[in-house]
């Protein structure tokens, strides 16, 4: 071999050496952005969960619209009931952040995941972990009252006792923004236009849900889901001689006490004069008390953002947000009754107030036995009254 062809081979395999040494060096320069892209997409999520977290009552309730308090034991409890579990990659914290951050102000996944750094399929994974997780606490804290004791609202306060000693809370019927197929939307359009799901719910006067039924169409009548409620599997239990408080279009039935019609009723028609007989007198007192689930409503509605908004998921997932944002909220009113949200004052909706037409067929031993409790009511309320004034 002559000496041009050895240096030849030799400089060939020098190139082909540095040649390999550049690419790798690159590699490891690849290796080492993507790394530290990795490390800063984590530290940038861990910065923003600490300011939610940590920055004060304003910046948590902002965002997830609870107090810091509310959401750590939130976490507790379902770690606890091995409801969810920190996965490699998610933590329990962030899986119910990011959960809380979706219901609070509806937000898109596509936004939730560019926020927190995370993939819209992960996002959506969490959120479907976590929602199934709120809904087996309904059990544990959606309860029926047993009707052993008469509520502290109620026995303290002389208007209110010893009348309604035997009453257990208020019904109604809500209205919430649903997304259905078209040929689904007739049955689903409600009294003010738009579609809606009718959602019935009972409250104790502790502006608690102790019964909630989600799904039915917004044309459907309050009697009718009433109806539905006292005959299910899961029902809506009255205990025996107990009652609950419910607007005119629910007619006066077995454990259901409603006002009297064609009787001023609304709270701002007695404010400048006074009650003049005995049902007027009974009118503003079941009003004055049956408000609270009003008031449930509006805290519930004004804390959970997506309860009022377009609705971007399948029907079922629809009616199964509206039952966990009433977990939530039971459990906020147990751990936190003295959130913000809870102590904001809420308009009454006087559209739900109005008498509507009555629907339901009753057995009418059962409505004659009712008028005569309330009329026995009204009567002891309407003479003391006149003694006290």
């Amino acid at each position: 071999m002559d000496r041009n062809h050895v240096r030849a081979t030799v400089m060939g395999a020098a190139s082909a050496i540095l040649a390999m040494g550049v690419l790798l060096l690159q590699q490891l320069r690849n290796r080492n952005q993507i790394e530290h892209d990795i490390v800063n997409r984590d530290n940038e999520r861990e910065s923003y969960i600490n300011s939610i977290l940590c920055e004060g009552d304003n910046k948590c309730i902002s965002v997830i619209r609870m107090r810091p308090i509310s959401f750590y034991k939130l976490c507790d409890l379902l770690a606890t009931k091995n409801l969810l579990r920190t996965t490699r990659a998610v933590s329990i914290k962030e899986q119910v952040l990011i959960f809380l951050h979706i219901i609070g102000h509806n937000v898109r996944f596509r936004v939730i995941g560019s926020r927190y750094y995370r993939s819209i399929e992960t996002i959506h994974r969490y959120f479907r972990s976590v929602l199934r997780a709120i809904l087996s606490l309904y059990t544990n804290l959606i309860v029926l009252p047993d009707g052993e004791v008469t509520p502290h609202e109620i026995i303290s306060n002389p208007r209110f006792y010893p009348y309604f000693k035997d009453c257990l809370g208020a019904i109604d019927g809500t209205h919430i923004r649903a997304s259905v197929p078209i040929n689904m939307q007739g049955s689903f359009r409600g009294r003010k236009g738009g579609t809606t799901q009718n959602v019935f719910a009972a409250v104790t006067f502790d502006l608690r849900f102790c019964y909630v039924l989600a799904g039915w169409e917004g044309s459907a009548h309050d009697s009718r889901v009433l109806n539905d409620a006292l005959t299910r599997p899961n029902k809506f239990k009255i205990p025996e001689g107990k009652y609950y408080l419910g607007d005119a279009g629910y007619g006066i039935r077995n454990g259901i006490l409603t006002p009297y019609r064609g009787v001023r009723y609304h709270l701002k028609e007695f404010s400048a004069h006074r009650p003049e007989n005995k049902k007027e007198l009974f009118n503003l007192r079941h009003s004055s008390l049956r408000t609270s689930i009003e008031r449930v409503f509006g805290i519930l509605k004004k804390r959970f953002r997506v309860l009022d908004a377009e609705p971007f998921w399948d029907y079922q997932t629809q009616v199964d947000i509206v039952l966990a944002c009433c977990i939530i909220h039971n459990h906020i009113m147990g751990v936190d009754p003295n959130d913000e949200l809870n102590q904001a004052t809420v308009d009454v909706d006087d559209d739900n107030l109005l008498p509507l037409s009555h629907t339901q067929t009753e057995e009418r031993q059962e409505v004659r036995q009712w008028n005569a409790k309330r009329d026995e009511i009204a009567e002891q309320m309407w003479n003391e009254f006149l003694i006290r004034n």
